[in-house]
């Protein structure tokens, strides 16, 4: 029996069926200009996430409140992030007045949203999108260019690959999403260029009427 053979064989196989899988997997991903985000009047998929804190955060408990103001975040390492997060806390208290609550979500481990706390003043909660579950549902999550990774990660110090729940270095596209009580979108704003964000005066006019 020729093992060297046989081992060349099952190497070559190995290959194959390793370079078939990341094709397969790296087809799954959606580009930015694939993504469209949930429209107006769609009904939200109920979640439960880990916060700043560790906690965990139920939707559905949110919803019994009031309505709920969500945003979609790249993370801690973005500027434009940082000042449109700040710009919300600014206003929070206007937004509570209406009788809703603030959630903004990042794939982001919980460690690196306390960063963004820190960063932001933000005193509204962070969610951890956990294997972009959530964003994935709101049809927000794609994958970066390996340019625009790289950029990222040299330039930014987004370190993509251990900040989040894999090493995919997949992104939401910044998005703000107002659910009513009954759990449907009443109001958006989504643009794939990330500089484009919320107008918070926006956010507070649309907030419906707590019943």
């Amino acid at each position: 029996m020729n093992y060297k053979k046989i081992t060349t064989r099952s190497l070559l196989l190995f290959f194959l069926l390793f370079s078939f899988h990341s094709i397969v997997k790296a087809q799954e991903y959606k580009s930015v200009s694939e993504v469209k985000g949930l429209p107006v009047g769609a009904e939200v998929s109920m979640f439960t996430a880990k916060d700043q804190f560790g906690n965990n955060y139920k939707l559905s408990e949110a919803l019994k409140k009031g309505p709920v103001v969500l945003l979609f975040y790249r993370g801690q390492w973005c500027p434009v992030c940082n000042k449109h997060l700040s710009q919300l806390q600014d206003s929070l208290q206007l937004i509570y007045d209406k009788g809703a609550t603030v959630i903004a979500i990042s794939p982001e481990r919980p460690e690196y949203l306390k960063k963004t706390e820190e960063k932001t003043k933000a005193t509204f909660t962070l969610l951890y999108d956990k294997d972009y579950q959530i964003g994935n549902s709101f049809d927000v999550i794609f994958k970066p260019d390996n340019r625009t990774v790289n950029l990222y990660n040299t330039r930014l110090h987004a370190q993509l690959d251990e900040s989040q729940s894999d090493s995919s270095s997949r992104l939401p596209v910044p998005a703000t999403f107002i659910i009513n009580r009954k759990g449907k979108i009443v109001w958006r704003q989504f643009n794939p260029d990330y500089h484009i964000r919320a107008n918070v005066s926006d956010i507070i006019n649309n907030i419906p009427v707590k019943r």
